[in-house]
């Protein structure tokens, strides 16, 4: 049996199209003389103007098309998919700048002349996408401060320099002088260069573990089954445990021997026995509190005559605002050795009172039923198992005592506008029935065992005036005389 082997024609122009796309890829990413090739031959060809401009028209073009379709189009993604929501928004600009460029060098190959900018422009696109992956990662991982935008720009500020030093070549001459210095930890033995790598990789590690326990903590704080005391601990303990694993896993990639954290856990032991230990203390006692849920956020607390709600509870202390504003830090010892008023540990209602008084003539019966209704209007005040209640407590001496006893459903709320309305109602009412306040009354009396009449206090009152009109013009007769002399 005879085979013929017949070769189409068309085979070997794919082979050789084939190996001319993988010398364009692999050049991608290479920024071998971009420098001279910008200065040499882009400003003194008119091809490298036309390129030049061409890239200019690709980016504005990509922005105000990114820019289009993010108006246009409204991603419905769930919570925890929000980071990759963010990231695409980012990194949708340069994407499409990435895909311009490729399409834009392809058939610019086409026309003969070297390729300048559209390969920077591809450089710069690739380099814009892993930045802004980079700083979405960051930004979700670090607690919504003002620090943290800084820090997020003042890393994309260094990122973009190294960029700069990469695509001119001056970054080898740097990374050679960093490698040659060099100096020993123990058995390990360490340059500039791989310190700078490993706190690098350290760096991009606990950005992840951070990451990653704060998408833990959201997930678990979602998590309405859990108690929240319970749900804070877990997540405390979540990112207390991929810290210190990032750390672990850091240190073995640079070739940092693990035995050399021996020393620094001894001087690690020693401080946290003598310089640290109310550090530690707190930071036990904050779990302790956590674990047995004596202290969960919204309770009411006194602690050394300061009363106020738990709004936060960290490693180190616990925050409590008072209704007026103020807030206080107290150390998480402070709940392990000192007395603590928890006002709602069982319960988060909380008994008030409001004590009225009435005048002796009016309907007390009543008094004490428009009372109960004034409270009972009001929606924060609990009316089922605990209604309101008015009780007689007394007899003053300028009224009748009366005292109104409810339960406050939210008193994270506060009191004073709850009892101004409830006032308003009472006094209202007590108008609208004819029951009066009471008003402090005095009748004085003058006791004297000769009862002066009439007209003895008249000729008495005659006789002190005219000792008073003698006495006031003796020394004008004084003075007259001595002018006379």
């Amino acid at each position: 049996m005879i085979m013929f082997q017949h070769t189409h024609p068309i085979l070997p122009k794919m082979a050789a199209l084939s190996e001319h796309w993988a010398d364009f890829f692999s050049q991608l990413f290479a920024p071998s003389e971009f420098t001279s090739a910008l200065l040499e031959r882009s400003f003194r060809q008119t091809s490298g103007w036309i390129e030049a401009g061409i890239v200019i028209a690709l980016t504005a073009a990509m922005w105000w098309l990114s820019e289009w379709l993010l108006k246009r189009c409204t991603w419905k993604t769930p919570a925890y998919l929000g980071l990759l929501k963010h990231i695409g928004k980012r990194i949708l600009w340069p994407v499409l700048m990435w895909i311009s460029a490729i399409i834009a060098l392809s058939a610019w190959n086409f026309t003969g002349f070297s390729s300048v900018w559209l390969r920077l422009l591809l450089l710069a696109a690739n380099w814009m996408i892993a930045i802004r992956i980079t700083l979405a990662v960051f930004h979700a991982a670090l607690p919504a401060k003002p620090w943290s935008d800084r820090l997020e720009r003042t890393l994309s500020a260094v990122l973009w320099v190294f960029f700069l030093l990469w695509i001119s070549g001056i970054d080898d001459i740097i990374i050679n002088w960093m490698k040659s210095l060099t100096f020993s930890v123990g058995s390990s033995k360490l340059s500039l260069w791989s310190i700078s790598t490993g706190t690098l990789w350290i760096g991009i590690i606990l950005i992840f573990a951070m990451w990653l326990a704060r998408f833990l903590q959201n997930r678990l704080m979602a998590n309405t089954r859990l108690d929240l005391s319970l749900r804070i601990m877990l997540s405390n303990i979540v990112r207390v445990v991929l810290v210190v694993l990032s750390v672990l896993i850091a240190l073995p990639l640079v070739g940092i021997d693990l035995t050399v954290l021996s020393v620094f856990g001894g001087a690690l032991g020693v401080g946290i026995g003598f310089g640290l230990q109310k550090v530690a203390s707190n930071y036990i006692s904050g779990f302790l509190i956590l674990g047995d849920r004596s202290i969960r956020p919204g309770d009411r607390l006194t602690v050394n005559n300061f009363t106020g709600y738990v709004t936060k509870i960290t490693s180190r202390f616990v925050v409590l605002r008072s209704p007026a504003g103020p807030e206080a830090l107290i150390p998480n010892e402070t709940f392990i050795t000192d007395m603590v008023i928890n006002e709602s540990y069982t319960a988060k209602a909380l008994q008030q009172n409001l004590n009225i008084q009435v005048s002796y003539d009016s309907d007390i019966a009543r008094a004490m039923e428009i009372m109960i209704e004034a409270a009972s209007r009001q929606e924060r005040i609990d009316t089922g198992e605990n209604p309101p209640k008015a009780y007689l407590i007394g007899f003053g001496s300028d009224g009748i005592d009366l005292r109104l006893g409810f339960w406050v459903k939210d008193p994270e709320n506060g009191f004073l506008g709850l009892f101004s309305a409830i006032l308003l109602e009472i006094w209202q009412r007590f108008n609208e029935e004819g029951i009066s306040f009471p008003f402090p009354q005095r009748e004085v009396r003058i006791l004297n065992e000769a009862p002066i009449l009439p007209d003895q206090a008249k000729l008495s009152a005659a006789a002190k005036q005219a000792a008073a009109d003698t006495r006031s013009h003796e020394p004008m007769a004084e003075e007259g005389g001595q002018d006379a002399v």
